[in-house]
């Protein structure tokens, strides 16, 4: 393990925090980690934690920030190198699943988040991407309906769910199997039959 500077700029140690509860969710039921082993991970005590802070709900908060702020930049980055709607579809697709991939505990963090029968900051805060990823999802799919490239008839937001439903699966599956790797063996397959169920019948 590395030992971390004494003396980091506040935001550094954030966003090493952020990073540290994002890799030990990859390892172990989120809800099951403490602020004692998150401080234990970075050589820190707890008070030196809490001190940049306040309590365990805004290091979860700090952290579907970050996983926001992070695949929503990944897919627009792929979305604007494309050719086309479907073109644009497909690299946010495969974008999305190489997130996952390369942090397999933001997946866990967000089922565990989304599952939660109370409201907090970091469910919302989930919430409001999936929202945003799927305002995204329905402007791509509309322009495509608009170019002749996807089925006029098309329900948009029936597309919207699937597509974003069809990551959840790989995902699941993979979380299931203990093999993250499987996502990517399997997404351009999965792409394929959705992009002939939403594609133009011409």
């Amino acid at each position: 393990m590395n030992t971390p500077r004494k003396h980091m700029p506040a935001e550094e140690r954030r966003a090493v925090t952020v990073e540290t509860v994002v890799k030990l969710a990859a390892e172990q039921n989120p809800t099951d980690i403490t602020t004692a082993e998150i401080a234990t991970s970075m050589n820190l005590t707890q008070g030196a934690l809490f001190r940049h802070f306040p309590n365990k709900e805004a290091i979860w908060q700090a952290v579907m920030e970050w996983v926001a702020e992070q695949l929503m930049a990944r897919i627009e980055r792929a979305a604007r190198g494309a050719a086309s709607p479907l073109a644009a579809l497909e690299a946010m697709f495969m974008a999305h699943i190489v997130f996952v991939t390369e942090h397999p505990g933001v997946p866990r963090m967000l089922f565990g988040e989304l599952q939660r029968a109370e409201d907090t900051a970091a469910k919302r805060m989930a919430q409001t991407m999936i929202r945003r990823y799927g305002e995204r999802l329905s402007v791509l799919i509309e322009e495509g309906k608009r170019v002749g490239a996807l089925d006029l008839q098309l329900d948009s937001a029936a597309a919207v769910t699937l597509f974003i439903g069809s990551i959840q699966g790989l995902v699941m599956q993979a979380l299931l199997a203990g093999d993250t790797g499987r996502m990517r063996k399997d997404a351009s397959g999965t792409f394929a039959i959705y992009r002939r169920g939403i594609g133009s019948a011409r």
